[in-house]
């Protein structure tokens, strides 16, 4: 049977969120906001073993205590400058326990909210899956273009458009192909895309936030606080 892994890319300095460290080691309820993410991982029995891909010049892992998080949690230092490359480096590590037909996770260091429901659900759908997918969320707003004068453009059709959400999951050798073709994108599911495969769409979460800006991080605490 097909293992699963997870690599959490965590070498970003969170520049859009202006503080003074990377937001994965912001506080959130007393943890710097990364615990919480691993944490959820870890609790997952299906999880054989989990990657944190660190910057190879991180200051800031080592002032924390992990220890918790038990033996199931590894760090690597081999981040590169986009997340493309950070999780390319961390499938090479991946790769001396990790066959081929393993199944990866790959899950944002800023979505502390992920919870055993939302990874059961990814896991059902995509047992006997040919490609692999993602936790996503139907588009519910209306969306505008702006123009350079941050005016709007156009008003666009929101049908069958999904708001793409982690973890994404994809066999271990397919992966690692798609993203040494595909070096630029921002996600694992477009580099699968750029295979001319189609990922799956499984339904996420509204909870499974990422934090990007000050509020998340007050709504992320709350989310956590509501589950407790």
């Amino acid at each position: 049977m097909p293992r699963h892994f997870a690599i959490v890319p965590a070498a970003g300095s969170g520049s859009r969120f202006g503080a003074a460290k990377p937001k994965q080691y912001l506080d959130l309820l007393g943890r710097p906001l990364i615990f919480h993410t691993l944490a959820a991982l870890i609790a997952s029995p299906d999880i054989e073993r989990v990657w944190v891909v660190l910057a190879p010049d991180d200051p800031w892992w080592g002032r924390y205590d992990w220890l918790e998080l038990g033996s199931r949690l590894e760090t690597v230092a081999c981040g590169g400058a986009t997340r493309a490359e950070s999780v390319s480096n961390g499938l090479r590590a991946a790769a001396m326990v990790a066959a081929d037909d393993d199944w990866i996770l790959v899950h944002d260091a800023a979505r502390p909210c992920i919870d055993p429901a939302m990874l059961a659900r990814l896991f059902a759908e995509l047992a006997d899956d040919p490609v692999g997918g993602l936790l996503a969320m139907p588009v519910a707003d209306t969306l505008k273009r702006a123009d350079a004068a941050q005016r709007v453009a156009a008003t666009e059709p929101r049908d069958g458009l999904w708001q793409a959400q982690t973890p994404q999951m994809f066999r271990h050798g397919l992966l690692r192909q798609a993203l040494a073709r595909s070096k630029a994108v921002t996600d694992e599911a477009s580099a699968i895309e750029a295979l001319g495969l189609a990922p799956k769409l499984v339904r996420g979460d509204a909870a499974n936030l990422k934090v990007t800006w000050p509020a998340d991080l007050a709504l992320a605490a709350m989310i956590l606080r509501a589950r407790k």
